[in-house]
């Protein structure tokens, strides 16, 4: 039987749940909090030890300004509130992507990494500003300038998920099947599963149904 060290999630469909029940984008990307909070409370519960959510990634700066500011507004308001319980949870905060917000959300940002930094039961790699196209060409490009070898152990290095082990586990809901530029290097021998619901509908059991069926699956890397 599988363990389960560490799940992916593409969180998508916040913006159409939204339109379907309230013709507001907005409100979907708040509900899709509630589910980020079953989905941590699932993931302690299941002894996981990383979960890794794709939150905004370098393409959604193309969205309205209007929804950016109001996706940043909750980013703050949800870091203000839950970071303390966080640190009684035992649980680590680390952003993966390129912080290049304002400095009030950097500050913010950085305040809450170094403050959970010690916790050990869970790592929440939170994708921000993240693309995994431009992650590996600064890999690329910190090996060249240290005129160190390419090989698959000094890009992993220079990664933004240096340390952290690769994904046992992709989801995307939303009922689309692609992977958007997220963790494409560290997804190579990931178990995928793509699922209908729009993520605010997303739950507890959904989630444990798929960490079950990973646990069942044969995984062969290339042998037979």
């Amino acid at each position: 039987m599988n363990s389960v060290k560490h799940v992916a999630i593409i969180m998508d469909g916040n913006g159409r749940w939204g339109i379907k029940h309230k013709k507001s984008r907005n409100l979907g990307h708040k509900e899709g909090l509630k589910t980020v909070e079953k989905i941590i409370k699932t993931s302690i519960k299941n002894k996981i030890k990383y979960l890794t959510l794709y939150a905004f990634s370098t393409e959604n700066w193309k969205r309205p300004k209007k929804e950016i500011n109001f996706l940043f507004n909750l980013l703050e308001n949800f870091l203000l509130n839950r970071i303390s319980e966080f640190n009684k949870q035992n649980i680590r905060l680390k952003i993966i992507g390129k912080k290049t917000f304002s400095k009030k959300i950097n500050i913010l940002l950085n305040k809450s990494e170094k403050k959970t930094f010690k916790n050990k039961k869970l790592q929440i790699n939170l994708a921000l500003n993240y693309g995994s196209k431009s992650e590996l060409v600064q890999s690329f490009n910190v090996i060249s300038r240290n005129k160190k070898r390419i090989n698959e152990k000094n890009i992993s290095k220079h990664l933004f998920t240096q340390n952290i082990p690769d994904p046992d586990i992709l989801i995307r809901t939303g009922n689309t099947q692609r992977l958007s530029n997220f963790l494409l290097w560290q997804l190579a021998y990931s178990e995928i599963f793509f699922e209908k619901k729009l993520w605010p509908d997303f739950n507890e059991n959904d989630y444990n149904r798929i960490l079950n069926r990973f646990k069942k699956i044969k995984r062969n890397y290339g042998n037979i």
